[in-house]
């Protein structure tokens, strides 16, 4: 994926998060927990048109049936970790494979937790972006206990290395760190290093 191609579809991402601005996280307890960040996030967006996002409607819906203790269709799995704070959703059929991946980290200022959100589709083991593809990031302030769309900083590193390549991210579900793939299709190769997680950025 060329750094246009990037450029839009963080733009896409953006536009998507802006309608969900002031994102209420309500939670028991002395914190939040990922769960709360889940539901906060999943909840229903509807457009002047009365129809709902359907940017997170399959993972909205696996969640949904999780809560509720409804066993996933066939070749679907939905884990939770809260301890770890992440979650992945998997849809398996034929040779395709669709992942959602979300978790949180804490802020070393003690004030912000960040949110992340993210969507991998591969096909016969390799990389194969849908519609949908990315990684959103929502920062969680906890005086306002509300939610908002937030870029880290130490991202241009990762799209001035892309080179033509498509770009996909694993979420974290032990540790901090973040795993990058360059995946290139015409030279049939990949790239992967690891972003660490500093408290606020991250980096190479």
């Amino acid at each position: 994926m060329k750094r246009l191609s990037l450029t839009i579809m963080l733009a896409c991402c953006m536009l998507t998060m802006a309608a969900q601005e002031d994102i209420k996280v309500n939670y028991q307890g002395a914190k939040p927990t990922i769960s709360d960040f889940i539901t906060a996030f999943l909840a229903p967006v509807y457009g002047e048109d009365g129809e709902c996002d359907e940017s997170t409607n399959a993972v909205r819906n696996a969640w949904e049936r999780h809560q509720k203790g409804i066993k996933q269709p066939e070749g679907n799995t939905f884990t939770l970790d809260v301890k770890n704070g992440y979650a992945v959703y998997e849809i398996k059929y034929d040779n395709n494979l669709l992942r959602w991946e979300m978790c949180f980290w804490n802020e070393a200022d003690g004030k912000h937790k960040l949110f992340a959100y993210n969507v991998a589709c591969f096909q016969n083991g390799k990389y194969s972006p849908g519609q949908y593809d990315g990684l959103t990031f929502l920062r969680y302030d906890n005086a306002t206990k509300k939610m908002n769309f937030y870029q880290p900083q130490g991202f241009d590193a990762v799209y001035e290395q892309a080179d033509g390549a498509w770009i996909y991210f694993e979420l974290p579900r032990t540790g901090k760190d973040l795993k990058v793939t360059w995946s290139w299709d015409d030279k049939n190769q990949t790239k992967q290093k690891i972003m660490k997680w500093n408290g606020s950025r991250f980096t190479f």
